[in-house]
């Protein structure tokens, strides 16, 4: 699913459990016109900014990192973490890319010393 359509879904969503979440108060809580909102939703514009994209998360109750991934973004402060050290965090990715999501959570998991 496009990032569109999964913004519009997620609404329509929440919107039937409960309903503040028409297009019009969505975007008047994240900050940004009714309109933009439509055409994002639309896939009329490109992705929005990480700002309002953060935002869009935190008002839908979905994980900013999932909604930048299906803008095709990446968070600031990992950018930057891969800027430091882009050979490392490339070779990290390419050799951890193929595991699965249980043996890929395994590691993290031991990564965090638990």
């Amino acid at each position: 699913m496009d990032f569109g359509s999964y913004i519009r879904w997620l609404r329509q969503q929440r919107h039937q459990l409960n309903g503040r979440y028409t297009i019009q108060e969505t975007a008047q809580r994240v900050g940004i016109g009714t309109t933009y909102l439509s055409r994002i939703e639309r896939n009329d514009v490109l992705p929005p900014s990480e700002d309002v994209i953060r935002r869009l998360a935190a008002d839908l109750g979905e994980d900013a990192d999932v909604l930048l991934a299906l803008a095709g973004k990446l968070a600031k402060d990992l950018r930057e973490a891969i800027i430091q050290r882009p050979i490392l965090f490339a070779e990290l990715i390419r050799n951890w890319g193929d595991l699965s999501d249980q043996e890929l959570a395994e590691r993290v998991y031991k990564l965090r010393g638990k």
